[in-house]
């Protein structure tokens, strides 16, 4: 983080450097973690094939993103909720990584801009909470905009605390091509650590509002896309409709659905399918793998695979 925000002020080997970025552990990593190799290529098979994951396997499969959606995948919160340690819950390291992170904006900043960025990191939650997930400067504090904590969501992404997902208005051609600046969603960089924040633990994943779990799996999806390498991009286009994603895959515009269930059936999608004819759209949720109409069923921990 020193490096990144302070490069002024240190010298920098351009072109001596190979830099590479470290994200989370993702979805397979977590299998890994976890010693399920062999579930990993069953889950790698049905996504290449377009078929059907045997019954037992898929249920498995779903419980296990369920716990990624409260792990994350910080490494030490991972190692720590693998080894089942007494000593310090994931919880409690989890707790600790998001104070180390409100110090680091303390202390990288200038106490009133460190103020902001604390306010804006801390309103996520609350953003991605509510029905339309766009990020509102007025949901920071009263009378905010974005003279005043632009800022602070610049610094946020460049540090990679957050996500930064923008609106494209058409599906035809590459969304950079017409991406709105004005309209934007955030995400924050590990879906374990939004748990966290939103309270929610394994015992009340189920029963949490529905809203909400659709901003965990939305978060976590978010996730997922940029460490395969997407840049991230959500669809609205003229007549009303938005679509999730949109993605170049193989140098195709394909548009994603993300759903917390099995129930699939989304006016959005439709409507985008119908206006821009992609020559396929994904759709993820709870349902089993497939291929129909065109759209290609992705279960929600498969996502690494896209």
């Amino acid at each position: 983080m020193g490096v990144s925000i302070n490069r002024e002020k240190y010298s920098f080997p351009v072109g001596k450097v190979i830099i590479k970025t470290v994200y989370p552990l993702d979805f397979e990593e977590f299998l890994w973690a976890k010693n399920k190799k062999l579930l990993i290529e069953e889950i790698k098979k049905s996504f290449e094939q377009n078929k059907t994951i045997n019954e037992l396997l898929h249920k498995e499969a779903l419980e296990l993103y369920k716990e990624f959606l409260i792990v994350g995948g910080m490494p030490i919160v991972v190692e720590s909720y693998l080894k089942k340690a007494e000593a310090i819950k994931y919880t409690e390291i989890q707790n600790l990584i998001l104070s180390a992170y409100i110090a680091d904006m303390a202390k990288y900043t200038e106490n009133t801009q460190s103020i902001k960025t604390i306010s804006t990191y801390e309103s996520i939650p609350s953003q991605l909470g509510k029905e339309n997930k766009k990020f509102q400067y007025s949901m920071i504090q009263k009378g905010a905009r974005a003279s005043i904590f632009g800022e602070s969501i610049d610094w946020l992404i460049n540090v990679g605390l957050v996500l930064k997902c923008d609106r494209t208005t058409r599906g035809d051609v590459s969304p950079n091509m017409y991406t709105d600046v004005s309209a934007f969603k955030i995400y924050m960089s590990d879906v374990g650590l939004l748990s966290n924040k939103s309270k929610i633990i394994k015992n009340n994943l189920e029963e949490y509002n529905q809203l909400y779990r659709g901003a965990i799996t939305e978060n976590y999806v978010a996730n997922q896309l940029v460490q395969d390498g997407y840049e991230l991009y959500y669809c609205e286009t003229t007549n009303g409709s938005e679509v999730d994603f949109i993605i170049i895959r193989d140098e195709k515009i394909i548009p994603i659905e993300v759903k917390t269930s099995e129930k699939t059936k989304s006016k959005s999608l439709n409507s985008f399918i119908k206006q821009y004819k992609p020559e396929y759209s994904m759709r993820i949720s709870s349902k089993n793998f497939g291929f129909e109409n065109n759209i290609k069923s992705v279960p929600l921990y498969a996502t690494f695979l896209i």
